[in-house]
Parts: C-alpha cells; sequence; structure tokens
C-alpha cells in the first residue's frame, strides 16, 4: 500500500492526505457537488435484475398484466434496482480524494422510495455533502444525500442519506533520530 504523503515545509510536517481532504470536504458541507449522467432504465435491464434478485413480481416483468391491474400504466423498476445504480452514479460524479486508496459503502441513516420508476425512464443522480468526520487516523466517514431524479418528473425516484469512508494509506510514525554525523566529523 503506497504510504500516506506528508506535506513539509521548512523541515516541519503541514498536513496530511487525509487532513487535507478532510479541510477540502468541510468547506463543501452543503453544497450541490454535482449531477451524474442520465442512465436509462428499460426493461431489458429490469428483466436482469429481476433473474439476479429472483423477484419475479409481475409489477416488474409483466408489461402486459402491469399496463391493465396497475396504476403505472406498465412495469416499473424495482426499488432495488433504481438504489443499486447509485455506485454508478458517485463513480461517475464524485471524485476520489488525493491520497485516498479506496471507498467504503457503510449504508443508509434514511432511505424512502419517494416515486415508481417507469420502465424506459432515465434516471440521475443529484449529490449533495451533509457531514464530515474524521473517524480513525485514515478513515473519513462521509453523509451524502442522494437523490434519484427521475427525467421529465418533479417527483424523484428516491432520496437517501448515504454513508461511505474514505480510506487513506495508515499515517506513517515520524522518525524522532536525528542524523548521525559522519566519521569523519566525529574524529575532529
Amino acid at each position: 500500500m503506497k504510504h500516506t504523503h506528508q506535506y513539509v515545509v521548512n523541515g516541519s510536517q503541514v498536513m496530511s492526505d487525509l487532513e487535507l481532504a478532510f479541510a477540502a470536504q468541510s468547506r463543501q458541507i452543503g453544497v450541490h457537488l454535482g449531477h451524474s449522467p442520465w442512465i436509462l432504465i428499460d426493461q431489458a435491464r429490469i428483466d436482469g435484475f429481476a433473474a439476479i434478485t429472483e423477484d419475479h413480481q409481475f409489477i416488474h416483468v409483466d408489461p402486459v398484466r402491469a399496463r391493465e391491474q396497475t396504476p403505472f400504466e406498465g412495469t416499473v423498476a424495482h426499488g432495488f434496482l433504481t438504489l443499486a445504480m447509485a455506485s454508478r452514479m458517485a463513480q461517475d460524479t464524485l471524485p476520489q480524494l488525493p491520497g485516498q486508496v479506496m471507498n467504503l459503502n457503510a449504508g443508509f441513516d434514511r432511505l424512502r422510495f419517494i416515486a415508481p420508476l417507469p420502465s424506459g425512464h432515465r434516471i440521475r443522480g443529484a449529490f449533495m455533502l451533509k457531514d464530515v468526520t474524521k473517524t480513525q487516523a485514515n478513515h473519513l466517514r462521509m453523509v451524502t444525500e442522494l437523490t434519484v431524479e427521475i427525467e421529465h418528473s418533479d417527483t424523484p425516484a428516491l432520496v437517501a442519506d448515504w454513508i461511505n469512508v474514505a480510506v487513506f494509506s495508515q499515517p506513517q510514525p515520524q522518525s524522532q533520530s536525528q542524523p548521525q554525523p559522519s566519521s569523519e566529523a566525529r574524529r575532529r
């Protein structure tokens, strides 16, 4: 694993990558961080998700029956399919922090499915940072509000407070030893 960069000015450590990221992210609290590109959620994607999760409820996989027996006028995506797209949305939108080794998904504080997502519609994620804390010597815990918007709709598909942990390499202990004089300097 690479070492955390230690920034040094006139021989004194100034800030690690984690401290710089914490300072930068703290200034972003309450700021809209961006929108992901639009992603099409078509029937093929819905059917593939149904096959993987074994959730074949007709409202997702039977367009004729869904049109005739639901108020949706056709099939709708699984809520968990919509949620599963959050990782792609984040990768497309949120940059990795300098010195960050990996990102860990730590779950959700709040998650609500607001509106059904009809097959054939596009979604995108809107991100706003709500909180950032240092939880370990090499971890930043970030809470980001994710709103999954449906194209041409005023109502989002879902809203969530998503917790992620940015992991940096372990800080390296500062050496306390002083440089030893050369053998020639000791002889004088």
